[in-house]
């Protein structure tokens, strides 16, 4: 007996569809906010494709896409700059959110509207910057040298 025919058949359903809209949502949301959006709705999108055909056929543009982004983001110096810069700034805005607990002086509403911070915040900051980062030296190494030669 394999181990797919061990796990329950409506249990693999249920994790493939609870996995993979997971990382779509997320991943739609990535898009505005810090994170690999594009990765993360390729990745769910593999993920539904295993039980959709309609996944599978939107997950070969998304990916190419997704490639076609990152070796555009990694095309010239100052594109690369501006990528790490901003990987480094996540990081940092991730760390003064961690330290930072007060509502700052220039909170223009109620306290209590004031976003919550602490290192749980933080930490998501953090590695997604941390993420973006590895993302950029995994596209510099894979695109930026491929095209040269």
């Amino acid at each position: 007996m394999n181990r797919t025919e061990r796990i329950p058949a409506w249990l693999r359903r249920t994790g493939i569809e609870v996995a993979g809209w997971s990382l779509v949502v997320l991943g739609v949301a990535a898009l505005v906010l810090p994170g690999p959006g594009l990765l993360m709705v390729v990745a769910g999108l593999a993920v539904l494709s295993l039980r959709y055909a309609w996944a599978h056929r939107w997950l070969h543009p998304v990916k190419a896409r997704a490639f076609r982004a990152a070796a555009l983001g990694v095309q010239t110096t100052p594109r690369i700059v501006g990528s790490v810069v901003g990987g480094l700034a996540v990081i940092a805005a991730g760390v003064l959110w961690g330290l930072w607990r007060r509502v700052p002086h220039w909170w223009p509403l109620q306290d209590s509207w004031w976003l919550p911070g602490g290192w749980i915040t933080g930490t998501t900051l953090i590695a997604s910057g941390c993420i973006g980062l590895a993302l950029i030296a995994y596209s510099y190494v894979r695109f930026r040298h491929s095209s040269r030669r």
